[in-house]
């Protein structure tokens, strides 16, 4: 069974950091494209950084660029998201996902707030 499963959010303040974590089980974690994502209510679904399998290339998108930093730990099969400098408008569900789509854990609730 493949298991996604996300943790690390909560309330932070503007400026704060917070590290996001995705424990990954039932399929070769290591060589698969993984990607984070994240929605706000009414809005759409927003890719925020992508990891490439082998040679582990990373793309983000432009708001966040320079202040998340998209990982992993093969061994620990996790997948991680460094935020820093976060800001009022990094608040959403944050999910992990394969880049394909094929899997996505159930998100994790980022709040910034003063």
């Amino acid at each position: 069974e493949v298991q996604l499963v996300e943790s690390g959010g909560g309330l932070v303040q503007p400026g704060g950091s917070l590290r996001l974590s995705c424990a990954a089980s039932g399929f070769p974690f290591t060589s698969r494209a993984m990607k984070w994502v994240r929605q706000t209510p009414g809005k759409d679904l927003e890719w925020v950084a992508s990891l490439s399998g082998s040679r582990a290339s990373a793309y983000y998108a432009d708001s966040v660029k320079g202040r998340f930093t998209i990982s992993r730990d093969s061994a620990k099969s996790t997948l991680y998201l460094q935020m820093n400098n976060l800001k009022p408008e990094d608040s959403a569900w944050y999910y992990c996902s394969t880049e394909d789509e094929t899997f996505r854990g159930q998100g994790t609730q980022v709040t910034v707030s003063s």
